[in-house]
């Protein structure tokens, strides 16, 4: 069966992974990134990493197909790199699929946005396998999203299509990193959660989420989740808005895609049936009835793995 070697780059961590054509990763591993020390030693580390994998699993790149790699964006397709990613800053310009390329005797190597290779991977391997209009939404520290429509990854002109946590919700509100004032992702993605749970705290709304947190400065999703248990009604009130501004997002991504599935991963959906319960309810509010009623929105089926099954994805597609 054939092989390729995927590589799933973020501003933390960069995994990587054996992955089968049927989707099974052999074995995998991660290294830090540290991203401020720049991309030369993020990219020495791991090819070592993934070298020692393959050493374990008794494989050398003459038994792979090609090599994936799955990257924050914006990127430059044509050229293997990011091009201007916040979350990685000065990487611009330095080829990450020459250089590991290069590490792995000349494999042919594809880069594409980490949200776009999920919908991708989860369309092939995961929750969407089976459907022909996928659409991907992770939601964490901020919103990413990816669309497989009619059976192919959109990616655009360049390859940046469907960076959908940039939806504007609104006219004003926070300014999102973007640049741009009341994107969906600066209203809910986990960290706009976490923000709006400690300015209401900071306001002196009372809740139990500090006996959990500790210091406002400490508070997270997990501890409005924790809180929320309890009953908490400052934080059923946040998740109650959260839930909506969720759902205002999704309706604008069912009228736009008219998908068969929408796949949600990321951080938030730890809470659930919490989560998905109320998130369909209020998505089907915003869209069209005759859309949202050939939609489920279902979790993530790929879970840990979906950044490099999501880059294997786009590698066997290119080399198929």
């Amino acid at each position: 069966m054939r092989k390729v070697l995927a590589f799933d780059l973020g501003g933390t961590k960069f995994a990587f992974g054996v992955v089968n054509q049927d989707g099974t990763v052999l074995g995998s591993g991660r290294v830090e990134t540290f991203a401020e020390k720049g991309p030369q030693q993020a990219c020495e580390r791991v090819a070592e990493a993934a070298h020692a994998l393959l050493a374990e699993l008794k494989l050398k790149p003459v038994d792979f197909v090609a090599l994936g790699v799955a990257s924050p964006g914006p990127l430059d397709i044509a050229r293997g790199c990011v091009d201007g990613s916040p979350n990685l800053p000065g990487w611009t310009g330095f080829s990450i699929t020459d250089f590991l390329s290069n590490s792995f005797g000349g494999l042919p190597a594809r880069i594409d946005n980490d949200c776009n290779a999920a919908a991708l991977g989860e369309y092939r391997f995961g929750a969407g396998k089976g459907k022909k209009n996928v659409v991907y939404i992770t939601v964490s520290t901020g919103i990413g999203g990816g669309a497989v429509i009619d059976g192919r990854l959109m990616r655009g002109s360049n390859g940046n299509a469907a960076e959908l946590g940039h939806i504007p919700l609104t006219m004003d509100g926070p300014r999102c990193g973007c640049g741009n004032p009341g994107c969906w992702e600066v209203y809910a993605s986990g960290t706009a959660i976490a923000r709006r749970t400690r300015e209401a705290l900071t306001a002196g709304r009372p809740s139990s989420i500090l006996k959990f947190a500790g210091t406002i400065d400490q508070v997270t999703t997990h501890h409005l989740f924790q809180a929320m248990a309890e009953g908490d009604a400052l934080a059923k009130d946040i998740w109650a808005e959260s839930i909506n501004y969720l759902g205002r997002g999704l309706g604008a991504v069912i009228n736009t895609f008219n998908p068969d599935v929408i796949v949600v991963g990321g951080g938030v959906t730890a809470a659930g049936d919490a989560l998905f319960v109320p998130m369909r309810k209020s998505a089907s509010s915003y869209a069209f009835p005759r859309l949202s009623a050939v939609c489920t929105i279902v979790p993530a089926g790929l879970g840990g793995n979906v950044g490099v099954v999501g880059a294997a994805a786009c590698a066997f597609e290119h080399v198929s």
